[in-house]
């Protein structure tokens, strides 16, 4: 049986960790990057461009930020997504903490 500190490393994702030498995509907040790190583990609901008009949309919490690709966790399934930080156009961060009826509310198109 494994001990609880390695069954939180498997559970928990490797971030991207930054230091002096990181790239300044990663540490300047003038970049979508760098911003977007300063709101890893918020709701947020990320909308996409695909082709030349159509926007998709994904909700979660976002977990990671990389210098091209974000990853959220999607609270419906648990699982985690994957995306292309170029096709982003609008991200919409919530301040208040998660609760099933924010989520809720997400999918019914009542932000926040």
């Amino acid at each position: 049986m494994e001990d609880n500190q390695t069954l939180n490393k498997r559970q928990t994702p490797n971030q991207v960790t930054t230091n002096v030498n990181s790239p300044e995509i990663l540490t300047n907040n003038i970049y979508t990057p760098a911003f977007l790190r300063q709101q890893i583990g918020k709701l947020v609901r990320v909308e996409f461009l695909i082709g030349t008009n159509n926007l998709v949309d994904r909700i979660g919490i976002l977990q990671d930020v990389g210098a091209s690709y974000i990853l959220l966790r999607a609270l419906e399934s648990n699982t985690t997504i994957y995306a292309d930080i170029y096709s982003i156009k609008f991200v919409t961060i919530s301040n208040a903490s998660v609760s099933n009826n924010q989520y809720y509310n997400l999918y019914n198109n009542s932000m926040f």
